[in-house]
């Protein structure tokens, strides 16, 4: 006779299946710290830049100044943006494209679009939002808007994916509250939050899932 199966190893055998079905499990937790690292080398570029035209206290001086002074930096600071977040995604593929292959899983399927369009659209529309908020003269606002509305998109990708992408995402919305009561400190939140937040996560990420077991001796 064949030995009975244990029900308990068939349960979790069952969910481990559904759980591959139904998420997107081949984040990198190396994505979420490089991107931090390139998150704090844009806000220290953007501090340096501050301070060289704006003197000590450059960013409370540039969200306080006159619309001219702000348009003269919005050059800069798309830039600035626009470089960052492209190589942070860049070093998110390649870290999430090299954890897919070693797990045998493909990385753009349906679940993995549904993930990436989930992100993308709460993104595209901050983005978009914070732009109209700076050339309004609401650049004090851009920051924790910036927060607020990762944070939202973090939350609705979060279904899709592991759940630590959930508590990154209420990270993101308290920091932007708190962005919100201390503007002359956008600068100080933005590498907190996407800096920070990001190497901390990262680093759990790793050490849960990915870092190898050390052999016992």
């Amino acid at each position: 006779m064949k030995p009975a199966t244990d029900p308990l190893a068939q349960l979790t055998e069952i969910r481990a299946i559904m759980e591959r079905s139904s998420r997107f499990l081949s984040l990198s937790g190396l994505s979420g710290v490089g991107a931090g690292v390139v998150a704090l080398l844009g806000a220290g570029i953007g501090h340096w830049y501050l301070r060289e035209n704006y003197g000590e206290g450059g960013f409370l001086r540039l969200v306080e100044g006159s619309a001219g002074e702000q348009q003269a930096a919005l050059p800069f600071l798309l830039a600035l943006a626009a470089g960052t977040i492209a190589a942070a995604l860049l070093i998110a593929t390649y870290f999430t494209l090299r954890r897919a292959r070693s797990q045998g899983q493909a990385v753009w399927t349906a679940l993995g679009r549904r993930l990436a369009l989930s992100l993308a659209i709460p993104l595209v529309a901050g983005g978009l939002f914070c732009l109209a908020l700076y050339l309004r003269g609401a650049a004090s606002l851009v920051v924790p808007g910036m927060l607020l509305f990762y944070g939202v998109a973090l939350l609705n990708a979060s279904k899709y994916t592991l759940d630590e992408i959930r508590l990154l995402g209420l990270t993101q919305l308290g920091l932007g509250l708190v962005a919100l009561l201390l503007p002359g400190y956008g600068l100080l939140f933005f590498a907190l939050g996407f800096g920070l937040g990001h190497i901390a996560y990262g680093l759990l990420m790793y050490n849960r899932y990915e870092r190898t077991a050390r052999p016992q001796l």
